[in-house]
C-alpha cells in the first residue's frame, strides 16, 4: 500500500460548531462532496493533543488561545467531532465547501463564511477544521485515530502485542 495516494482528510467539528448546534448542517454541506465517511467519532481534546495538532503555531501570539479554542474552554463544550472523509480529491473538495480559515475572507455560502467570526482578540472561530494538505492529513489523522476506529486500511500498519495493557470494557 505504500505510495499509494489516500485521498483522506481529517475533518474537525470544532466546540463552536457544537454549541451553535451547526453538526447537522456542517454535514449536510459536506455530503456534497460525495466522499466517504470512513471514521467519525467524539472526542475530549487534551491539552497534548490540541498543541500537538496545532503544533506549526507553537510560536504564534494566539498559541495558548487557540489551544483552549480547541479544548472547548472558550465555549464550554470541551469536545469535537473527529472524521474522516475518503474518496478522490477530499482534500480540495472539502477545503472548498469549508471555504478559507479567516471567515471574513471566505465565500459567504462556505461553512466558515456563514458560521464563522472573529473574536475581537482576533481568533478566528471558524468552525470546522481541514487538512491542509496531504502531508498533513496523514500527520493529523494519526494523530486523532488509530487504524482499527477507521474502516479502511488509509496507511500501512503493524501490529503490536502489549503485555500487561489496562483497557476499559463494558462492565
Amino acid at each position: 500500500m505504500s505510495g499509494r495516494q489516500t485521498n483522506a482528510v481529517l475533518i474537525l467539528i470544532k466546540p463552536d460548531g457544537l454549541k451553535k448546534s451547526l453538526t447537522g448542517n456542517i454535514l449536510t454541506r459536506l455530503s456534497e462532496t460525495k466522499l466517504e465517511i470512513v471514521a467519525a467519532k467524539m472526542v475530549r481534546v487534551s491539552k497534548d493533543l490540541a498543541e500537538e495538532h496545532y503544533t506549526h503555531l507553537r510560536d504564534k501570539p494566539f498559541f495558548p488561545e487557540l489551544i483552549k479554542y480547541l479544548q472547548g474552554e472558550l465555549h464550554d463544550r470541551r469536545k469535537v467531532m473527529a472524521l474522516i472523509y475518503w474518496g478522490p480529491d477530499a482534500i480540495a473538495k472539502c477545503r472548498d465547501i469549508a471555504g478559507k480559515t479567516n471567515p471574513e475572507e471566505a465565500e459567504s455560502t462556505s461553512i466558515r463564511g456563514s458560521y464563522g467570526r472573529i473574536l475581537t482578540t482576533g481568533l478566528y472561530e471558524n468552525v470546522i477544521h481541514v487538512s491542509s494538505d496531504e502531508s498533513e492529513a496523514q500527520r493529523e489523522i494519526k494523530l486523532w485515530f488509530s487504524p482499527d476506529e477507521i474502516i479502511v486500511d488509509l496507511y500501512p500498519i503493524k501490529e503490536v502485542v502489549h503485555k500487561e495493557c489496562k483497557q476499559k470494557t463494558w462492565a
